[in-house]
């Protein structure tokens, strides 16, 4: 039985209609796009399906309204309605995570962590966080971001043979290099940190505790991951991913750095606030509040896990043997394929995903996400099922009745459709 059945946009047609009159060219994109969503295996970790509710708020006459500053300060006139709708959103993360403080201007999670960086750190200071390798996001140091530019990180990794973070390693780091704070969070660790014994290390040295919360902060919401805020100086978040709202970020602290995030974001880091974007991720805050939420973040890590075991079944090397989130990493080469070859194969027969970088080497695996594909209402039974699209596919063997893999997952998606109408 599934969780959540797709959902209708057909009141987009009159829009659409209205858009292929003026500019047919980017009509044609625009369903080409949706085509191209609803015809394929959309196993990219970091992507999911809205709701027909966020997007109608995308879309909305908020997009038109300019408001720099924050609700009851603004520093353009007839904000008194977006300040409500603020308002709302505000209050509906700080209940929904439990946090104290809530902002929700960031325009992505990269804006989340700079701003974060901005209120608690100065250029030069020392930061504790995931090396790239070991599935450290750019933010976290890359010599090509801001982060790496303007900070001095040292990057923390994991277990040779377990995969599994070494909490005795990273405290041994933060003891010899007293980082002003210490970042945790992965864009490819599929295991729960353990935000308490961040917590005693960030204690033991004096260092803020930063939680880069992007990927599990949608499994945090349903009740199906540990929550960061009650150890974290500051949670950095993203509001689409497995939170299923539009794209963009948020912060979430303590009412003692309240003042000092607020202003990181604005006036520091952004200008004028999204707020079409804002009023979405009050729609996505108000659905991640309800009991079917919370089933369906719990289906995305059991779709996850069985995705794992049966990939491991087909002959992938699967990191840390398993998972406990909604992120999978698969390495093909014990298939006889590295990652490039096996993702472009797999696109070949409509499964899209990502590749990543594997710790302790120059190996790079599959990183996929059990997120849209459990919002089409795909259970276990489906997750057994793809696996073996992935082993047809890099085998390039036939499925049964002669039918290419292609076929079978238009004909698995056909049943399961991100969208009706």
């Amino acid at each position: 039985m599934s969780v959540t059945t797709a959902a209708s946009i057909s009141g987009s047609s009159t829009g659409i209609d209205a858009l292929r009159r003026q500019d047919p060219e980017l009509a044609e994109i625009l369903l080409a796009e949706l085509e191209r969503q609803s015809s394929g295996l959309q196993l990219i970790a970091a992507e999911n399906f809205t709701s027909p509710a966020v997007l109608t708020a995308l879309g909305s006459p908020l997009a038109n309204k300019y408001a720099e500053g924050y609700p009851g300060n603004r520093h353009h006139g007839g904000c008194e309605l977006v300040d409500i709708a603020e308002r709302v959103a505000v209050d509906r993360a700080k209940a929904l995570f439990g946090a104290e403080h809530a902002n929700v201007q960031p325009h992505s999670g990269s804006s989340a962590v700079l701003a974060a960086y901005a209120a608690l750190l100065r250029p030069g200071d020392k930061v504790l966080a995931m090396g790239l390798p070991h599935g450290g996001h750019l933010t976290h140091g890359s010599p090509a971001n801001f982060s790496g530019r303007w900070f001095d990180f040292i990057g923390y990794g994991v277990d040779e043979e377990s995969g599994l973070l070494d909490h005795e390693r990273v405290r041994e780091l933060a003891v010899t290099h007293k980082p002003k704070a210490i970042v945790c969070g992965s864009i490819s660790y599929p295991r729960h940190f353990d935000y308490a014994a961040f917590r005693e290390i960030a204690d033991e040295v004096g260092a803020y505790l930063i939680a880069d919360a992007a990927h599990p902060i949608g499994l945090v919401a349903g009740g199906a991951a540990p929550n960061p805020v009650p150890y974290a100086d500051v949670v950095c978040a993203t509001t689409h991913k497995v939170l299923r709202g539009p794209r963009g970020g948020m912060l979430l602290c303590g009412e003692e750095l309240a003042e000092r995030v607020d202003r990181a974001v604005f006036p520091f880091t952004q200008g004028g606030a999204q707020m079409h974007t804002i009023a979405a991720k009050a729609v996505a805050f108000g659905e991640a509040a309800t009991p079917a939420f919370t089933a369906y973040a719990h289906q995305v890590v059991a779709n996850a896990r069985v995705l794992a075991d049966c990939l491991a079944a087909e002959g992938f090397a699967i990191t840390t043997g398993g998972t406990d989130t909604h992120l999978v990493i698969a390495d093909p080469t014990p298939l006889g394929f590295d990652a490039k070859e096996a993702r472009g194969l797999l696109a070949g027969a409509g499964v899209v995903l990502d590749t990543c970088a594997l710790p302790h080497g120059e190996v790079r695996g599959l990183r996929l996400g059990t997120a849209a594909v459990t919002t089409q209402g795909m259970g276990e039974v489906e997750m057994a099922r793809i696996a073996g699209f992935f082993g047809a596919a890099l085998r390039g063997t036939q499925e049964p009745q002669g039918r290419t893999v292609r076929e079978e997952v238009r004909e698995l998606v056909r049943r399961f459709p991100p969208y009706t109408g």
